[in-house]
Parts: structure tokens; C-alpha cells; sequence
């Protein structure tokens, strides 16, 4: 038995080792399609789409690993829920990833396009969110119940941005006609980017799962 629990330690922090790996992957491809919007970088851009690839295959072989070491162990209790919000969260980052795609590819198009008459939070709020997927991702290493509920805290923040940036964009449509797809490219990227502070908070919230057993997802409040 003793063997066993050891065996079970190694391949979990193998496991979180290879899972933060893949997450900072996702973090710099975020990163870097921010910094393209930002810079108006078409080159920037089409580099986050490349990289994505060598995330998608570390992925998969994330979610064999969990699987892997579940068949084998047969964990219970705490190392059950790790190893389960494990799979969850490796698909989360996978899904981020995606999302900093979508970023960059509305970043590329932009940059071929005159900027749009009026001021977006764009690079603060993808700052933040870059913030939130990097301290859930910590959360998650350390199994920090404190990081994990400040990350959910600052989703309204997000959302609040996105909502302002989203009616700024709809003013533009209504009193410019020739910068509509514009405005709409826009707009698609700054709902990916509330998609990212989405991800994170789930992120953080399969974190407070492995403490607690609680589900808190959906809770209203």
C-alpha cells in the first residue's frame, strides 16, 4: 500500500508538472495575440495559430496521462477530484488556446483596417485577463483556495468591460456604416477575450472542486 501512495504522488506531480506545462503554452499564446491587437502586428497574429498546434498535442497527451493514472491507481476522496478536474481543466486551457486564435485572427484582419473613432479598454482588460488565467493556473499548482476565489472575484470586472466595449462598438456601427465589419471584427474579439476570463474562472472554480467537493459553478449565490 505505501508503494502505491508513492507511486500515486510521483505520477500526480508529474501529471500538474506536464498540465502547467500545456498552461503556459495557452498563457503566452494569449499573450501574444493581445500584443499583435496591440500592435497592429499581422505577422505577431499568424504565430499564435502555429503554436497552437504544439498545445493541442500536449493536450491530448495530458488527458491520456489523468486517465492513465486513474486506471492505475484507483484514487479516492481529494486525489479522485485532483485528477478529474485534472482532465476538466486540461480542456479548459485547450479551449484558451483556441480562444487566443480567434484573438489573433480578429487581430490580423484589424491591422489591415483604419483603427475605429472611439477609445476600447482592449489591452487593459486583456491584461487582466491574462492575470486571471495565470493566477488560476497557480491556483491550481498550489491548491490555493485564496487565489482561486480572487480570480473568480475579478470575473465581474471582465464582464462589466466587455458589456461597455460591446455598446461603444454598437454606437460605431450606427453612426459609421463604412466601418461596420470593423466594428464587428471588434466585437468578436473582445467577446473571446471575456471567453478567456470565462476560462479562467473555471479554471479557479475546479480548484475550489478539488478542496471542498462543492461544486460552485452555476451558483447564483
Amino acid at each position: 500500500m505505501p508503494s502505491q501512495v508513492s507511486h500515486l504522488r510521483r505520477d500526480m506531480e508529474a501529471l500538474k508538472k506536464n498540465l502547467l506545462f500545456v498552461g503556459k503554452l495557452a498563457l503566452t499564446e494569449l499573450s501574444k495575440a493581445l500584443d499583435a491587437y496591440v500592435k497592429r502586428d499581422v505577422v505577431l497574429a499568424q504565430e499564435v495559430a502555429e503554436a497552437d498546434r504544439q498545445l493541442d498535442a500536449r493536450e491530448v497527451r495530458v488527458e491520456e496521462d489523468c486517465l492513465r493514472v486513474i486506471a492505475l491507481n484507483q484514487p479516492v476522496a481529494q486525489d479522485l477530484r485532483y485528477l478529474i478536474s485534472a482532465i476538466k481543466i486540461n480542456g479548459l486551457i485547450e479551449n484558451t488556446g483556441d480562444t487566443a486564435v480567434q484573438i489573433s485572427r480578429r487581430a490580423a484582419f484589424l491591422a489591415t483596417r483604419p483603427p475605429l473613432p472611439v477609445e476600447l479598454d482592449v489591452a487593459p482588460v486583456g491584461k487582466r485577463v491574462v492575470e486571471m488565467f495565470d493566477r488560476a493556473l497557480q491556483a491550481f499548482v498550489n491548491l490555493d483556495e485564496l487565489e482561486a476565489h480572487h480570480v473568480v472575484d475579478m470575473d465581474p470586472e471582465v464582464d462589466q468591460a466587455y458589456r461597455s466595449m460591446t455598446n461603444k462598438l454598437i454606437g460605431v456601427m450606427e453612426q459609421h456604416s463604412d466601418m461596420v465589419e470593423t466594428a464587428l471584427q471588434t466585437m468578436h474579439l473582445v467577446r473571446h477575450l471575456e471567453r478567456g476570463a470565462d476560462r479562467a474562472t473555471d479554471i479557479a472554480q475546479q480548484v475550489l472542486y478539488i478542496l471542498s467537493g462543492d461544486i460552485v459553478r452555476h451558483r447564483t449565490s
